[in-house]
């Protein structure tokens, strides 16, 4: 990988979703709405499964890490976005986008894996119920967490350092709204064939990992619902649920990063991104917990307690 000498950059120029001045300010109301919403949304999940004694089971651990994963994703992007959307001059430092870059990978690398492993612990609770405390113990759901951020942070580092080794010596405007692998790529003069191979083999493992193993998960969890005669529909029709939304996050990662170079359009690009970092963080709230009874009983005790004390 070709090392470049970086001081003729030191800044970048974010091009942003759009080139409109007329779309600036209702685009800023839209993505500072679904920013709020992801906040409320995440941080309260993560309020409430701790606070409450009967969410204190793996599952729902993994959800409250999930959770924290999609507020840090969220809020990785969505702050410099929401500003750049009012901002005449849509500037990043060279050391502020290598930061974002890094730290958005980690996150997205995180929550591909924790979907495996919220998989993982479904598939266990539905095909070997009575092994279930057993296997999934306390311990090994921390182990389990920590070696998923171990793992983000290493595929982090791999990638940043493949992209910031990089000479960008001419057009410093990235057209994307936030410090993508792509868009930088790109954007360099230098040769990046084998940083791209590098770049590819990483991520590809990471999702290819990941996905084949819900997939798997998956597979064993619907042979085992079909062979429930009484009280199959009810979990049937949450698995598929899971699944839709596990098929979209993945799908989305798969089309930005694991197809053919020829076939990149940075346009439709930034609207993909816009899906799997900013859209799905609000909607993973809804998905994985307002639709669970247990949770919605749980918000309704802190909701009475609440007015109680007041």
């Amino acid at each position: 990988m070709e090392e470049g000498n970086h001081s003729e950059v030191t800044e970048f120029i974010l091009s942003g979703l759009t080139d409109h001045p007329e779309l600036q300010i209702p685009l800023f109301a839209v993505f500072l709405l679904i920013y709020g919403i992801t906040l409320v949304g995440n941080g309260g999940m993560i309020l409430l499964i701790t606070i409450d004694p009967q969410l204190h089971t793996p599952m729902y651990f993994f959800l409250r890490n999930l959770s924290f994963c999609d507020l840090c994703l969220s809020s990785i992007i969505s702050p410099k976005m929401l500003l750049n959307f009012l901002a005449e001059r849509k500037s990043i430092s060279y050391t502020a986008c290598s930061v974002q870059m890094y730290l958005s990978i980690i996150f997205a690398d995180v929550e591909c894996l924790l979907l495996a492993v919220m998989e993982y612990d479904h598939y266990v609770a539905i095909c070997n119920p009575l092994l279930y405390t057993v296997t999934m113990s306390r311990q090994l759901c921390k182990q389990l967490v920590a070696g998923v951020y171990a793992v983000g942070v290493v595929d982090s580092m791999i990638i940043t350092c493949c992209i910031f080794r990089l000479s960008f010596c001419s057009s410093n405007i990235i057209n994307h709204f936030f410090c993508d692998i792509l868009p930088l790529l790109a954007l360099s003069c230098s040769d990046t064939r084998i940083n791209e191979i590098v770049i590819f083999a990483s991520m590809s493992c990471i999702q290819l990992i990941s996905f084949v193993t819900v997939l798997l998960c998956y597979v064993y969890i619907i042979s085992t619902i079909l062979q429930i005669h009484e009280g199959q529909h009810k979990p049937f029709s949450t698995c598929t649920f899971h699944l839709t939304s596990v098929v979209l996050y993945f799908g989305t990662l798969f089309f930005m990063y694991l197809r053919p170079t020829s076939s990149y359009s940075m346009d439709t690009d930034k609207v993909t991104s816009v899906f799997y970092m900013l859209l799905i963080p609000m909607l993973n709230p809804l998905i994985y917990s307002l639709r669970n009874t247990e949770v919605k009983d749980a918000l309704r005790k802190a909701m009475n307690k609440l007015l109680t004390n007041f």
